[in-house]
């Protein structure tokens, strides 16, 4: 019994996770792929492979000063800070607009994270 309770939950969680992907490419379709395509442009840098990539390592896109100063990687947590205040997380940031909708990002970092 416990088995297909946590068998139950695992798939239920998968679900979540693809609704949360779906929701968040819609969002992306709306609000960020003018500046976010397959390939960078010199409005945003590619995305695809963004979930644990190095921040700011893209040689095909000039970063900010700030970005390129702030290291580390892109994980759930500096996505979401980043996209909360784009400014706040790097001084300097060329994305215009923050998202502001906490459950917005959640979706938008779960679409990323399909990205390859």
């Amino acid at each position: 019994m416990i088995r297909i309770a946590f068998a139950l939950a695992l798939t239920l969680a998968a679900a979540g996770g693809a609704a949360h992907a779906a929701d968040g490419a819609k969002i992306f379709q709306l609000q960020c792929k003018t500046c976010h395509q397959a390939k960078s442009t010199p409005m945003g840098p590619s995305l695809n492979g963004v979930a644990g990539r190095a921040v700011a390592s893209l040689s095909d896109f000039k970063y900010s000063p700030g970005l390129t100063a702030k290291g580390g990687t892109w994980t759930d947590a500096s996505l979401d800070a980043f996209l909360t205040g784009p400014a706040k997380f790097a001084a300097g940031s060329k994305m215009p607009a923050a998202l502001p909708g906490a459950a917005d990002r959640t979706a938008v970092i779960a679409y990323l994270k399909t990205l390859k």
